[in-house]
């Protein structure tokens, strides 16, 4: 920000000079920290005077917007340090708390909690895959990626590897994982964005990308870094608010981490209950029959569509012969034009509508029981040992995907670019590994409180007497939440009801009972965890296209001015794309998050940590290896992810390889990428003496090479 720039004067010395810069960093944020709560709480006044929900969606909508993107004006800069690395004078806290934000997107925000509401034990995964990268950052890849000192991981690649291939690589391989990354934030932006202000999901997207491009467009890494930081405080007191709410509410105890193994044993109890339920039976024996229904049909489409458009014909004429109200000759109106037009439509509606009958035909909605840790019985017959294999697997593939990925996405390498020196860039780590357990430990807890909740209050309701937040949250996207009851005794049982994990996190003010501003504050969190994300991604895109291909490639004589601007350019065409992309609501958040992982894995961590490891691997085996293992992970991906499937047109039957879901087809891609950098680099000639000392020195500082930089 330009309040937050401090020039030395003469005689002061860099470690005076920041000292001072991060005691007027300390008192901006303070005020920043104590405005916002002053905010909140005159909302929560005029709320109780009046003020309407969607009046106070709105003003949080807009002045959380409007906040970042003043952030964004005041930090413009043309400046390439300042554009590319915010001048490298970023202090570790801030460093730590910006990456809190960079890292806690709409996936880790939105989705850990409701991933863990739906799966229980195996969302773990995520929070153990995602905290356990960061020490694999500390340890093999940020102090040695700062000792080189550039600016990106293609140009790392590219002054390692010596040579313009391995950099191109990169910058496709960058853009592949942030783009896919970037989609998903955006798509969280537009879900927040809708909620909040009850625009169209695709006009909320794009009200939403304003505010992200504002603060990158215009300033770069400067303006990222001192946004982000303003992010992670809204972000976190949004997030532990409600939990916290929920804990003193169930148990009295305002430490929702220490206490949520005790809601667990009630939850449990619960199940147990539910499972054994007879009307919650009733339900899961109506969604078997349609399911059977549906695969009956699917045997003889042709004849089965012919006799449902028959039936609904006869029914419309039954109904204008009887003079029958206005309404109900409507509903059948609609009922005739809504079935399939063509047989192959009609195998298409009914084979997703079986799958989900026969998802819902089970206990619990679907869900398994929270605390079992897989699914299946190793002590089964052989079927139940195969899926409980499969499922621990697949627990195992998922955590190493994540770990792996997290230490290989360059939006968040990046970031251990702009800190002062290689000590700091350490401590940035620690720091960041602290403000993203506040979360990640809390995530646990709310999904248990939230079940329990949902349990023991929301189940046994009657339908006219559900809260308001059900109806609300259905206008929204039926797909995130719809009710209907399916046994028509009036009463809610849990599997009448269709959840989305997205909604979790977002609903959790209004299923403890909250004031409406608290909702607003968490849907703001949100929005905040997904615009941060999202501007180290765009700005990551923008960078590998202007920095890394533009100048390193194909202009080394353009001026700094006009890297910039064409970065800037770059960044808005980038930013229209993924907004168009992630309109067509392509895939869940988490699905195209963990995909976005798993590319950055094969793509970047063999070649990463060989070039800082291995000063033998050369120019060839970082290509091929690069090439290989992010080549065998696409091909895994399209070949058995469905989405993937339907845009590549695959009809070939699904073939799961140790039956790895996709989510995790890095586990595949990283061993081939160590093992093709390995033997590509023996077969190869060595890189030159001079990266070969550079490497040393990077390693064992004491060796002293002419090449090496602070």
């Amino acid at each position: 920000m330009a309040g937050l720039s401090f020039e030395s004067g003469p005689g002061v010395s860099n470690a005076e000079a920041n000292r001072a810069f991060k005691k007027q960093l300390n008192k901006v944020y303070g005020w920043y920290t104590g405005g916002f709560a002053v905010f909140v709480i005159t909302l929560a006044i005029f709320e109780q005077m009046g003020l309407s929900r969607q009046w106070i969606g709105f003003i949080f909508l807009l002045a959380t917007v409007a906040l970042y993107a003043g952030i964004g004006i005041m930090s413009r800069t043309s400046d390439a340090a300042e554009y590319y690395v915010a001048g490298r004078r970023v202090p570790a806290v801030y460093n730590g708390m910006a990456t809190g934000a960079d890292w806690m997107s709409a996936a880790s925000f939105i989705g850990m909690a409701g991933t863990l509401y739906l799966t229980g034990y195996g969302g773990l995964a995520f929070i153990l895959g995602w905290t356990g990268g960061y020490c694999l950052v500390a340890l093999f890849l940020a102090p040695y990626l700062r000792k080189f000192g550039q600016f990106t991981i293609p140009d790392f690649l590219g002054a390692r590897y010596e040579g313009n291939l391995p950099r191109f690589i990169g910058i496709l391989a960058a853009i592949l994982c942030s783009f896919t990354y970037v989609v998903a934030q955006i798509y969280g932006v537009g879900l927040i964005t809708t909620r909040l202000s009850g625009l169209a999901f695709e006009i909320g997207i794009f009200v939403g990308l304003g505010g992200i491009l504002v603060c990158s467009f215009l300033g770069g890494m400067r303006a990222v870094t001192w946004t982000q930081v303003a992010q992670y405080i809204i972000l976190i007191i949004a997030y532990m608010i409600p939990v916290v709410w929920l804990s003193v509410k169930q148990t009295g105890v305002p430490v929702p981490q220490a206490i949520y193994g005790y809601q667990m044993e009630k939850v449990t109890a619960r199940e147990a209950q539910l499972i054994a339920d007879p009307k919650e039976q009733e339900v899961i024996a109506i969604f078997k029959k349609q399911a059977d229904d549906l695969g009956a049909k699917l045997k003889d489409v042709p004849a089965a569509l012919a006799a449902d458009k028959a039936a609904a014909t006869a029914k419309l004429a039954e109904l204008k012969a009887a003079n029958a109200p206005v309404a109900d000759i409507q509903a059948a109106e609609r009922a005739l034009a809504g079935l399939p037009a063509n047989e192959a439509a009609a195998k298409e509606a009914w084979t997703k509508a079986k799958a989900a009958a026969e998802a819902r035909a089970k206990p619990l909605a679907g869900m398994p029981r929270h605390a079992q840790q897989f699914t299946g019985n190793p002590d089964g017959d052989a079927a139940a040992q195969k899926t409980y294999n499969e499922s621990r697997r697949n627990f195992l593939a998922l955590v190493f995907c994540l770990m792996v990925g997290t230490a290989a996405l360059p939006h968040i390498l990046m970031r251990y670019y702009t800190t002062p020196s290689v000590k700091e860039a350490r401590q940035s780590v620690t720091w960041s590994l602290f403000f993203i357990f506040l979360l990640y430990f809390t995530a646990p807890a709310l999904a248990v409180l939230v079940k329990y909740e949902v349990f023991n209050v929301l189940v046994g309701t009657p339908f006219d007497k559900l809260p308001g937040w059900i109806s609300a949250w259905s206008k929204v996207d039926p797909a995130l939440l719809s009710v209907a009851d399916i046994n028509k005794d009036g009463i809610f049982q849990l599997g009448e009801m269709r959840i989305g994990g997205d909604i979790i996190v977002l609903a959790t003010p209004e299923i403890g009972g909250l004031p409406y501003v608290v909702s607003g504050m968490v849907a703001a969190g949100g929005l905040a965890a997904a615009l941060s994300t999202a501007d180290g991604l765009l700005l990551t895109i923008a960078n590998a296209l202007s920095h890394d291909l533009y100048y390193k490639m194909i202009d080394p004589n353009a001026s700094t001015a006009r890297r910039v601007a064409i970065s800037k350019a770059l960044l808005l065409v980038v930013a229209l794309a993924a907004a168009s992309v992630a309109a067509q609501k392509p895939a869940d958040i988490l699905f195209l998050v963990s995909a976005a992982f798993s590319f950055a894995a094969a793509a970047f961590f063999p070649a990463l940590v060989m070039g800082v490891f291995w000063k033998r691997a050369s120019k060839w085996g970082a290509v091929l290896g690069m090439i290989s293992g992010l080549g065998i992970t696409m091909y895994y991906m399209v070949m058995n992810q469905a989405w993937l499937r339907s845009v590549f047109g695959v009809t070939s039957p699904v073939d799961l390889w140790f039956g790895i879901q996709p989510i995790s087809a890095g586990v595949f891609g990283v061993p081939l990428g160590f093992a093709v950098i390995i033997i590509v680099s023996l077969l190869s000639p060595a890189p030159s003496r001079a990266v070969q000392e550079l490497v040393e020195h990077v390693r064992y500082p004491n060796v002293k090479v002419a090449g090496a930089k602070a």
